[in-house]
């Protein structure tokens, strides 16, 4: 969960998240070390008199062709191998269908007989102490920790965009089409999100919230649900 004074990510809780954060930092230090050499490169043509070693310099030119395209290599590879990753979705153990509507979510769990529910925030007045203002909804979805979870995404009105940022899942719900996605929990816990397609008037009213729980607690909640 993000707080007031928080820079950075939130912690990372799937396997993708971990991937995107790692690869957010091998990006800023390649970012870092092109600045620290423009600078240094700067301050050193300011500080001496050019000659014709500066002026007319084939290896000097050979070397700054060549660079960029090894740095542009360092970041493509690693970036291609997340895209890739984010793409696989390998024998999900659970299939959600999420329905986006203005302005409230409709879960489907496509596995199971009847079990679907709609999701509304929770009004403040109705808020139970110690619960996120304008972040808690009445159902959540549970899921099975440590478990493939697939996620079919769509919209029934106008466009919306399901995302959980401690998960790394942001996928757009476009009514009249289909999207996927996938995120594994990698630990116990309660992960927020909201809407992040503008999507109306009460678009920052439409909270997302995944409880990620053991598989046996998993069990017995859609048993108790579904009957």
């Amino acid at each position: 969960m993000a707080n007031h004074s928080q820079l950075g990510f939130q912690d990372a809780s799937s396997p993708i998240m971990e991937e995107l954060i790692e690869f957010h930092d091998h990006a800023l230090m390649v970012a870092l070390a092109i600045c620290s050499l423009v600078l240094y490169l700067l301050t050193l043509m300011l500080m001496e008199k050019l000659s014709s070693n500066t002026v007319d310099a084939q290896e000097v030119e050979l070397v700054w062709t060549i660079l960029p395209a090894i740095v542009l290599i360092m970041l493509a590879l690693p970036s291609l191998q997340i895209l890739y990753m984010m793409d696989e979705i390998d024998e999900p153990d659970l299939t959600l269908k999420a329905i986006g509507h203005q302005w409230y979510w409709t879960y489907e769990y496509t596995d199971f007989k009847d079990l679907s529910f709609d999701s509304y925030m929770m009004p403040t007045t109705e808020l139970p102490s110690g619960h996120f203002r304008l972040l808690e909804v009445d159902h959540r979805i549970v899921v099975p920790m440590e478990s493939p979870i697939r996620v079919i995404v769509t919209a029934d009105d106008v466009l919306h965009s399901w995302a959980i940022p401690s998960l790394g899942v942001k996928t757009d719900a476009i009514p009249g089409r289909l999207n996927q996605t996938s995120f594994i929990t990698s630990r116990p816990g309660i992960f927020y999100g909201q809407c992040s397609e503008i999507c109306g008037a009460n678009h920052s009213f439409m909270p997302i919230v995944i409880e990620s729980a053991p598989l046996t607690h998993f069990e017995s909640w859609s048993s108790l649900l579904s009957s």
